[in-house]
């Protein structure tokens, strides 16, 4: 029986390779890979890290040697460490998680949510109080939040009002948020954009937990 060829797409050879910005005859790019992998790797030694290895310094050809026994490749990661940094995997599915990884770091970048929070320039305190804790709210959430006060026909003269309404606004907000884009008047409306303080990761708590040994020499201690 014939033995069908395999089209997953095969493991890149061991062998000599042009460098990433290398040109052929004809001055086309012959290898636009972001990363330099296998024989393509000129350092004399790299530092392997990864699960699957022991993690130290090797020389080149037995890190090549490792990942061929491995039919893996050898992945340089860091190439300005020193020695560079690589990895033995399989370089399709290495690629595929840097741009899956990408993709979602882009997608998360682009996800900013805007919430709008509409005044008149005449808004009383209990009418204000209420609008002020929804917006400690949507910045605690991690939400923008424009504000803007809307002016009806003639209201439009007490623009000034609208602006210390503003202002206030965002001074009241000042533990949430910050203010990215001051009251700026458009048409009708005067509005202002705050953005929430961004989140400082929570440090762990220094002090530990007394021990039983501790706690009962304490009590000893005490009793003495």
């Amino acid at each position: 029986m014939e033995k069908k060829p395999n089209f997953s797409g095969p493991r890149k050879p061991f062998g000599p390779r042009p460098k990433p910005g290398q040109r052929g005859r004809r001055g086309e790019r012959v290898n636009k890979d972001p990363y330099l992998t296998n024989d393509q790797i000129r350092a004399h030694e790299v530092r392997l890290v990864g699960d699957n290895v022991e993690q130290g310094i090797y020389p080149i050809e037995k890190a090549r040697r490792l990942a061929e026994k491995m039919e893996l490749d050898l992945i340089e990661i860091s190439p300005n460490a020193e020695p560079p940094v690589c990895r033995i995997l399989d370089y399709q599915k290495f690629l595929y998680q840097q741009k899956k990884r990408q993709k979602e770091q882009k997608a998360k970048a682009a996800k900013v949510v805007v919430k709008e929070i509409r005044f008149g320039p005449q808004t009383d305190d209990h009418d204000y109080n209420f609008k002020l804790k929804h917006a400690v709210g949507f910045l605690k959430e991690g939400s923008k939040v424009k504000a803007y006060v809307f002016f009806r026909g003639r209201s439009i003269l007490f623009k000034e009002q609208g602006e210390v309404l503003l202002l206030r606004f965002a001074n009241d907000l000042e533990e949430y948020g910050k203010v990215e884009m001051m009251p700026v008047l458009e048409g009708k409306r005067m509005s202002i954009m705050l953005a929430p303080h961004k989140v400082a990761p929570k440090k762990e708590s220094a002090a530990k937990e007394e021990s039983p040994k501790e706690a009962q020499k304490e009590e000893e201690s005490h009793e003495a």
